[in-house]
């Protein structure tokens, strides 16, 4: 007869089928094999954030060598969240041109760009980092949304961007950040809200700002993914709704971020009354509607053609009586030439809005 301490412990079924899912899981976010996953795991205790923050540390030292090649990235220091002195060394890839001022129609107009830039694959980053580059110097955003960021991107963007105050989402291995045009967006303060539950180091990051005298809540995130973390995604998309619904009256709330959400998964938690998905309030253009395609993108080499509308920007205009109510008027995606290098800015493509007051 087995014991209450045998009969509680997994069954080796169970066991193997956890770590297979979790081999799946760090081989989705990392872009690496089974067989290198397992060995990451395992030299971690099969405990998932453990393994990851093992995977990015050794896999940062040979990123962007040619703009950092003294840099001693063995050591970790404590950065500050917010990046408001550029390096001294710093090169402007997009400061404003006077071809390039708005007109006095579309200097009302505020507009973002929201991105997964697959920090995570170190090949050709640094000339996938100068394509991002080239594309806030041809749009000139007020707001940036990133996604899977890592130490040596956030590095070179704090030199190559310094038009923009940078928000760092998190310090180690992966994370998001935002970019704020200096001469149109005052920051105010952020906050990063952790998801309980999370095995993939996803959190939220959230930023008050004001533009044209107008209080906007900034909000991005990259939420679980793959599959079967379906339970887990859901619950972030609760918590993003939450604090899209509870925002104070007088503030437009703006989110933005890589998703991994599924029509049916949205369908399930819902969407506040006074939240609305971007792309569906312009009228779901086709054009639009696939932000990660494995059937236009080879950056990653799948056996299988996946089509999904993983990026999504979602907005909760103001309420009160009297304050500007904004709307979507264009949406467009980018990136979607290849680099000198035979590749893509990223895996995924991004995505660029404008908005205007109703």
């Amino acid at each position: 007869m087995a014991s209450a301490s045998d009969s509680d412990k997994p069954s080796v079924s169970n066991v193997e089928a956890n770590r297979s899912r979790l081999c799946d899981e760090f081989a989705a976010v990392t872009g690496t094999d089974i067989a290198a996953a397992q060995g990451y795991l395992a030299e971690n205790d099969w405990e998932m954030e453990k393994a990851l923050n093992s995977y990015f540390e050794a896999d940062l030292e040979r990123v962007f060598e040619e703009d950092f090649p003294d840099s001693d990235t063995t050591h970790k220091t404590k950065r500050q969240k917010v990046e408001e002195k550029p390096p001294a060394d710093c090169i402007d890839l997009t400061g404003d041109s006077p071809a390039s001022k708005p007109s006095e129609e579309d200097d009302n107009k505020l507009s973002l760009i929201s991105w997964n830039v697959d920090g995570l694959d170190t090949d050709d980053l640094g000339e996938r980092a100068r394509g991002l580059c080239s594309f806030l110097a041809l749009y000139t955003p007020d707001v940036v949304f990133l996604q899977e960021l890592i130490p040596p991107y956030v590095q070179y963007l704090k030199k190559r961007a310094v038009s923009y105050l940078f928000i760092e989402g998190g310090e180690d291995g992966y994370f998001t950040g935002m970019l704020l045009k200096k001469t149109r967006v005052k920051f105010l303060e952020s906050q990063i809200v952790t998801y309980p539950t999370t095995q993939m180091m996803r959190n939220l990051l959230v930023a008050q700002v004001t533009f044209k005298g107008q209080k906007f809540c900034l909000i991005t995130s990259h939420l679980e993914s793959c599959k079967a973390s379906a339970p887990e995604r859901m619950k972030q998309l609760r918590v993003v709704m939450q604090r899209m619904r509870e925002a104070p009256d007088d503030v437009t709330v703006l989110f933005g971020g890589d998703t991994n959400l599924r029509d049916s998964e949205v369908a399930k938690v819902g969407l506040p009354p006074s939240v609305s998905d971007v792309w569906e309030r312009l009228g779901k253009q086709e054009h639009c509607r696939y932000t990660w395609d494995t059937k236009a993108n080879n950056n990653k080499t799948l056996p299988y053609v996946s089509r999904c509308r993983f990026d999504r920007v979602y907005l909760r205009p103001a309420t009160k009586e009297g304050a500007p109510r904004l709307a979507p008027d264009h949406m467009a995606l980018l990136g979607l030439e290849k680099l000198d290098c035979g590749r893509f800015t990223s895996d995924h493509w991004g995505i660029y809005c404008s908005f205007s007051a109703a």
